[in-house]
């Protein structure tokens, strides 16, 4: 019953949570693209995210105070870390929100594949990941990043014939377009550029929040402290920065204010206190791994809520991609599993000899 609980707790939830969160990240792309469309900042869409993510966690903060009394106390490299980690979460968004202004969420989502190969080249560099070229469980999590990726571009460099024709409707939108691979602006050389520093800087977050989580266990107290961190360095930035724009700021009852509130809550908020969460308990190759589902995901939410065509490419490369992903999870669960049998089998050794030495 508790290995039962344990295999839940360490497989099953994290799979459930990462899957959950690359739908609300998908989700928060096509909310600020019609947000963005209807004249609202994207600098203010930043600074409203950050400080609405850090008053939703600070509701439970005293509570998680009063559980955690075994922390280690903070230091001085502890609050650099996560200050660091503020600043990286900032330019990152900073970065790929305005690629996204350029392009789209499925040419976005198409990007985030750069993530787990950046991410497993971090952590092995930084021994948080091992590495063996005649080990099965690497060789899996190597070619599995390589064919996600592989299956990514197929989604977005190929179409094929149309399996579900598009949907029309006379109350629909002329707006609606948002999701599709055509954009208000043209310079997708520029917004592809940016989208691409987001997702090299990703990585690189991942890689400070497994140090930081390492040494300070406890979730909510560390992503609040990074939200609190990114709101205070975000909003003089970007007044600075938009400071002709002030108009854009206005918070107007309509998608704009479910954009943020959404974006608040589910990106900055939830997500980095599951990714946090998932990096703590299966480390930052893990949870990046996750990454190409969303341009499947992306897909997905165009056919179902936008009635756009589905295209057989995009059948195809999502295949593809559920191959990839389905052997990184392999390979990541076979290390762990050859990890426990052979602590397990030490773990009698031990005892046996226990009564030698008194």
């Amino acid at each position: 019953m508790a290995e039962s609980g344990r295999y839940c707790y360490r497989e099953v939830v994290p799979f459930c949570a990462m899957v959950a969160v690359e739908c609300t990240n998908v989700g928060v792309n096509v909310l600020f693209k019609q947000a963005t469309l209807k004249g609202f900042s994207y600098y203010a869409f930043i600074v409203y995210s950050f400080a609405l993510s850090t008053l939703f966690l600070f509701l439970p903060l005293p509570f998680v105070f009063q559980w955690s009394r075994g922390l280690p106390p903070f230091n001085v490299s502890l609050v650099l870390r996560i200050f660091l980690l503020g600043t990286i979460g900032f330019v990152a968004q900073l970065s790929g929100y305005k690629g996204l202004e350029y392009t789209s969420p499925t040419l976005f989502s198409a990007l985030s594949n750069l993530i787990p190969a950046f991410t497993f080249i971090l952590a092995v560099f930084f021994r948080m990941e091992k590495i063996s070229p005649k080990s099965w469980s690497t060789q899996a999590k190597i070619l599995g990043s390589l064919v996600s990726i592989l299956g990514a571009l197929i989604v977005v460099l190929y179409k094929g014939p149309t399996l579900i024709t598009a949907s029309s409707s006379p109350h629909q939108s002329p707006h609606v377009d948002f999701l599709k691979d055509s954009s208000p602006h043209q310079n997708w050389v520029l917004g592809g550029f940016l989208i691409a520093i987001e997702f090299i800087l990703v990585p690189i977050w991942y890689i400070v929040q497994t140090n930081v989580i390492k040494d300070y266990p406890a979730e909510i107290i560390v992503v609040f402290f990074y939200n609190l961190c990114g709101t205070l360095i975000s909003a003089p930035v970007c007044l600075l920065l938009d400071e002709s724009n002030l108009s854009g700021w206005i918070i107007k009852p309509d998608i704009t204010l479910v954009a943020i509130l959404y974006s608040g809550f589910f990106c900055t908020g939830l997500s980095s206190l599951v990714h946090t969460w998932g990096i703590h308990i299966k480390g930052p190759v893990y949870i990046s791994s996750f990454k190409p589902v969303s341009i499947v995901i992306a897909a997905a939410f165009s056919v179902i809520f936008l009635g756009d065509p589905l295209y057989l490419g995009i059948v195809v490369g999502g295949v593809i991609i559920s191959i990839g992903f389905y052997a990184v999870l392999w390979g990541k669960a076979n290390e762990e599993l050859s990890e426990y049998i052979d602590s397990s089998q030490s773990q009698p050794t031990s005892k046996v000899n226990q009564p030698l030495l008194l």
